[in-house]
């Protein structure tokens, strides 16, 4: 079941000397299918609980992008997808649903994001690996796309989706972070990412198994975004709360997990996701925490740029003084 993630701690790691571990393109005429290959069942694939909670996601779009009338359409994910692979529609109806939702919702939020920017537009997609949206949505010319995963899940799937035909759209640059990075903030700036000008950042599928880790993202989203950036996605709520089921303490977790990091944070309802699209889902405790939030501080470079001007003017201030004299 999506949602089901490995069973170490993945980091993310933020200090150097720390390791853990186009214009838009017309939708494709039809969905890629396994024909040039799939992530077929290997010995060791069985025992990767990354890489087959990434093809069940990638199967979850696939069932939906099929449906008559989809949430969202996805051409690329049967690349992905074993002919043998089938869903158990009954035992995965409830979560796929709030799957294929906050996919939505996050969708939404991005697309809605780089319309509205001027200039040059910087997406963050912290993802399993298998994340289509680089290729799927319609990203506007000058938008710079970053996707950080696990390394081997992302270049097997990028090879999977090449030979499919997935193309970015024109003016479009998609660079990867390999999760297992020993400094994401650095290999960010290393491959274009400017602390200088807006991002947006979303989680979805990333391997998040503690708050001690997800307090790491904190740090390096915080980092880099300037202020007034969004940061949204889902998390497992057991990374959160305190108490199983308790809304409360998973919305004063939150709350205070990301004030003490510089962000002020709205947790969203499934079911008000939901019904904004039409839909329905039983009310209760769940499994994942959909959230958005909004960076309040400045990034390490405004902070850097601001304080060389007023060294400048400072310095500048001297000279004059030093000229009346």
């Amino acid at each position: 079941m999506y949602g089901m993630y490995c069973s170490s701690i993945v980091g993310f790691s933020h200090n150097p000397a720390t390791v853990f571990f186009n214009k838009s393109i017309p939708y494709a005429s039809k969905i890629c299918t396994s024909k040039n290959g799939s992530f077929r069942a290997k010995s060791n694939d069985e025992n990767d609980p990354l890489l087959q909670a990434a093809i069940n996601a990638a199967s979850l779009r696939l069932q939906e992008t099929l449906q008559p009338e989809p949430l969202f359409h996805d051409p690329y994910a049967g690349c992905f997808i074993s002919p043998q692979f089938r869903l158990d529609d009954k035992k995965q109806c409830s979560s796929s649903l709030h799957y294929l939702l906050t996919t939505k919702f996050i969708d939404d939020k991005l697309v809605g994001f780089v319309n509205q920017a001027d200039g040059l537009k910087q997406v963050v997609l912290l993802t399993d690996g298998m994340d289509t949206r680089p290729y799927r949505l319609r990203w506007p010319t000058l938008t710079r796309i970053f996707d950080i995963s696990p390394d081997r899940i992302f270049k097997a799937a990028t090879e999977k989706l090449q030979g499919n035909g997935a193309k970015l759209p024109k003016g479009c640059l998609l660079r990867h972070i390999p999760l297992e990075s020993s400094n994401i903030q650095q290999s960010l700036c290393a491959d274009g990412f400017n602390g200088n000008r807006s991002s947006i950042w979303a989680i979805q599928g990333l391997p998040v198994m503690t708050l001690s880790s997800f307090e790491e993202i904190l740090i390096t989203v915080s980092g880099l975004a300037t202020k007034g950036c969004s940061f949204l996605g889902v998390l497992p709520a057991r990374v959160v709360e305190t108490n199983i089921g308790d809304e409360s303490s998973i919305r004063e977790r939150m709350e205070k997990v990301f004030l003490s990091n510089g962000f002020r944070v709205e947790m969203i309802k499934h079911e008000d996701v939901a019904r904004s699209f039409g839909k329905l889902v039983a009310p209760g405790n769940y499994k994942t925490v959909l959230f958005v939030a909004e960076q309040l501080r400045f990034s390490d470079d405004q902070m850097e740029t601001w304080r060389s001007e007023f060294q400048r003017l400072d310095e500048e201030g001297d000279e004059e003084g030093f000229e009346e004299l």
